[in-house]
């Protein structure tokens, strides 16, 4: 039985590279199903790549197989791999540190090196330039239709020496919360936290509180102001800043009817810091 795959590059979809992935796969098996996840992830931005896993891959049937690419290594010594998650979902990309997000939320329980010497695209081995095409789709398209099982995609490697990248986790100090901004929300310039909502009422915060908000991009501030903690942006005025709780259960920072991130020239990753504090009156 044929699995679910679910494609993601930093390709865009200007030329044909996604569509010479999609017919690869379908060489492969055409009873595939095909899904795109993104084609948007800003080029070679693995952050953004590992957090569009984690937001995404949750929500699929078990056993549905990824392919993550975004690769600015290709052609290089970094390792090309299949990891298993802990639900039963497969991810195939360059172990560039694409599995993040994946391990710290789902769990990865084994990785394997992909064995290009079984799992490449015939007649392609003097191309080393379009891994996403003759490796990684060709390899997940075998995975999904059954070709190969997920040990005959090549040798087991140790967990501990999965590529890793810097990602602080939420904490509370000197009763103030603090994480990072883990992604934009693209289309609606929203700032995503790592800050879980659990983290944020255990601290004796509720709707309708007002926090100080600060906002460091390497411990230099950019932004700090008092803003209100609210259930739903119907309840803010337009144009007023506003804290939310987004759709995976973390802290947002918006301005409705706005871009945050535009207004105050911010961006995701570890070195954004977030720190958040009930104001006292």
């Amino acid at each position: 039985m044929n699995k679910q795959l679910v494609l993601q590059t930093d390709f865009g979809l200007a030329d044909g590279a996604v569509s010479a992935m999609y017919g690869v796969a379908l060489s492969v098996n055409p009873q595939l199903n095909i899904y795109n996840l993104t084609h948007e992830i800003p080029q070679y931005n693995i952050w953004e790549a590992s957090y569009r896993l984690y937001q995404t891959v949750q929500y699929w049937p078990e056993e549905t197989v990824f392919v993550s690419v975004v690769d600015p290594g290709v052609g290089t010594e970094r390792l090309s791999v299949v990891a298993k998650t802990t639900s039963g979902h497969y991810v195939v990309t360059p172990d560039n540190g694409t599995l993040t997000h994946l391990e710290e939320s789902v769990g990865i329980v084994a990785i394997r090196e992909i064995d290009e010497t079984v799992n490449r695209l015939p007649n392609s081995g003097d191309s080393y330039t379009f891994h996403g095409r003759d490796v990684y789709v060709y390899t997940a398209a075998r995975l999904a239709a059954g070709v190969i099982s997920f040990q005959e995609v090549g040798g087991e490697l140790d967990l501990a020496d999965i590529v890793r990248l810097d990602h602080s986790q939420p904490e509370i100090l000197n009763e103030a919360i603090s994480g990072n901004v883990d992604i934009l929300d693209s289309r609606f310039g929203n700032l995503w936290t790592n800050i879980p909502r659990e983290l944020i009422f255990s601290q004796d915060i509720s709707y309708g509180d007002k926090l100080e908000v600060t906002i460091s991009n390497n411990y230099s501030i950019v932004y700090q102001n008092d803003i209100i903690l609210g259930e739903s942006f119907a309840k803010s005025r337009v144009g007023d800043p506003i804290l939310f709780i987004n759709s995976l259960d973390k802290l947002g920072i918006a301005i409705n009817q706005g871009s945050f991130a535009s207004a105050y020239h911010i961006l995701s990753g570890d070195s954004w810091q977030v720190r958040i504090r009930k104001v006292l009156h």
